[in-house]
């Protein structure tokens, strides 16, 4: 892959002898919903985690910046961060609370910069670029446009109603420009948050076996995913930044998406 022979060329070579570079460590950007039908302020836990086989969690650092885009006007969410002890399966972490005020009808586009955090297993750092979409109204507005972020994947297709069974299509983009061969891991909320608690629920289905769900960019950063089942399901771009390395040691910084599948009834 070309985003790791980059980062073995900067001097990572603990990742290139680990096949599982940063292996579902995936920054989550969760509502309850995708889709509300009125005015308020809608809850959002940010959580570092591996939701696939509800796994273990990781103390994130707070973020450098959480934001909402709405019409093209940005929202900034830092006031409303709060520190919190998220529940997993296998152990307790520190996430964080936030909220969105949502009163215009449309799309709000949640932004998640999370600061660098320090993989000891893998000797390296990861920053995760992670994006989540909201809607009041269903009237469409913002969700097919780039945000501007140091690397991020820019959907195709309507975020937050895909249906099951039906397919994906994302654009990778670093510094505003597509990736070629970008290595994409594909993850699926199968313990679904309760933000009231803060814990995890059940896991619904385990991780296929094989290892992490793997597709890759094409020449001009598109890649499509066909969605088998209903559920929140996400997409995380590794390396795909354009930093290599932070505090001495190698980075990899991480574009993620999170999208809503659903079953038609």
């Amino acid at each position: 892959m070309k985003n790791l022979t980059s980062l073995c060329a900067a001097g990572a070579l603990s990742i290139c002898l680990a096949p599982n570079l940063a292996q579902a460590h995936f920054q989550l950007v969760y509502t309850p919903e995708t889709m509300v039908e009125k005015p308020g302020d809608v809850p959002v836990g940010l959580i570092f985690w591996h939701p696939f086989e509800n796994g273990h969690a990781m103390d994130m650092p707070r973020p450098e910046q959480v934001f909402a885009l709405s019409h093209g006007r940005r929202i900034d969410l830092g006031p409303s961060l709060s520190e919190a002890t998220f529940k997993g399966a296998q152990n307790e972490a520190v996430a964080w609370r936030a909220s969105v005020p949502v009163r215009k009808m449309g799309d709000y586009v949640l932004v998640t910069v999370a600061a660098p955090y320090y993989e000891q297993s893998e000797d390296l750092y990861i920053q995760q670029f992670a994006k989540s979409y909201l809607n009041l109204g269903q009237l469409p507005s913002d969700w097919a446009d780039p945000v501007g972020l140091a690397t991020e994947i820019v959907p195709l297709d309507k975020p937050y109603n895909i249906p099951a069974g039906g397919t994906f299509t994302g654009r990778v983009l670093s510094q505003g420009k597509p990736v070629v061969g970008a290595e994409i891991e594909v993850e699926y909320l199968a313990a679904t948050p309760d933000l009231e608690s803060f814990s995890a629920g059940p896991a619904t289905t385990e991780p296929l076996p094989g290892g992490a769900l793997v597709v890759t960019s094409d020449e001009n950063g598109y890649f499509t995913y066909g969605v088998p089942r209903a559920g929140v399901w996400g997409f995380a771009a590794l390396g795909t930044g354009p930093a290599r390395t932070h505090e001495g040691k190698a980075l990899s910084q991480d574009a993620v998406i999170w999208i809503r599948a659903w079953d038609m009834k």
